[in-house]
């Protein structure tokens, strides 16, 4: 079988997207000498503003309030699948913005970011990310959103969270994962935003976590109650499995990946049975698999440099 090298794999997956693949987009620079020097470690508890839709949800924002500690605070406002332009525009409709954000976590993103009471801000793009690319011009917004923040509170830390795709996806989510992280996040979303900024962007790779993770998961032939990718996702009533909204175990993995990038610390240790936003029990991982969790989390943080979290 011949071998394809990552770049000719790049090409080829770029050409059938719809996009040109550019070996030095505009902004790569901006981020080697951003990426450079790691972000100073916070040594207070956080408020965190998480803008997006049903990937940030109500349960992982409460998990990882429940893993920082007293102290962190959060708001969002969220959608049924909304862009960072629904958000944005205020003649835009943000589909199932009443139900989404029917709870006492919600407060309005332009009031909020105005507000600056927040340390950092997690911004979500749209599913799927390259009809995000192609038809909400997801680079300027996540620019313009940065700005927000960052023109009224300069000390505030913003975050891409990376999310994934549906798990069904005919290309194969693993090799997405692993080949969208290059070909759209950093250079059709990360690298332009930046170029179109002066405010900071680190990421939060929740995605490459998810792939890493269940590499792992696969190459010791399964865990306790986790044996494939589908047990981090939901299931629907019916029984059929969602293929896009993580239940309780993957809220889980999530949450604690957040953790380590806007806190700088380890996840190792931390508890891995808690409660979802209702306060409710969630699921828990068992602790062999909540251990392999911490473990790949913390591996892929500090291995990536977008996070601005050294080891």
């Amino acid at each position: 079988m011949a071998i394809v090298s990552r770049r000719s794999l790049l090409v080829l997956l770029a050409a059938s997207a719809g996009f040109a693949y550019f070996a030095r987009p505009r902004g790569a620079e901006i981020a080697e000498a951003l990426y450079d020097i790691p972000l100073t470690p916070p040594q207070a508890p956080r408020a965190v503003y998480h803008l997006g839709h049903s990937l940030v949800g109500r349960d992982m924002p409460a998990m990882l309030s429940q893993l920082a500690g007293e102290g962190h605070r959060y708001h969002s406002q969220l959608g049924w699948g909304a862009s960072l332009r629904d958000h944005w525009e205020p003649d835009v409709p943000v589909n199932g913005f009443e139900a989404e954000n029917a709870h006492a976590a919600h407060r309005p993103a332009v009031q909020a970011l105005a507000s600056a009471e927040y340390d950092a801000l997690v911004v979500t793009e749209m599913v799927e990310l390259r009809d995000a690319i192609r038809y909400h011009d997801t680079a300027t917004y996540l620019a313009r959103w940065a700005e927000r923040a960052w023109g009224s509170n300069p000390d505030m830390r913003i975050y891409l969270y990376e999310t994934w795709h549906h798990t069904d996806d005919p290309t194969g989510w693993r090799l997405r994962l692993g080949v969208d992280y290059t070909l759209l996040w950093q250079e059709q979303v990360l690298y332009p935003a930046l170029a179109k900024t002066d405010a900071p962007i680190h990421v939060i790779p929740a995605g490459q976590v998810l792939g890493s993770f269940m590499d792992a998961v696969e190459a010791q032939g399964g865990l306790p109650g986790l044996r494939g990718v589908a047990d981090l996702f939901a299931t629907a009533a019916d029984g059929t499995p969602d293929t896009i909204h993580m239940g309780d175990l993957g809220a889980y993995l999530v949450a604690l990946t957040h953790f380590a990038v806007i806190y700088h610390r380890s996840p190792i240790g931390l508890p891995h049975a808690l409660l979802r936003a209702d306060g409710t029990p969630a699921q828990a991982p068992s602790p062999e698999a909540a251990m392999l969790m911490q473990q790949t989390v913390w591996e892929v943080v500090t291995r990536l440099p977008e996070t601005g979290v050294s080891a």
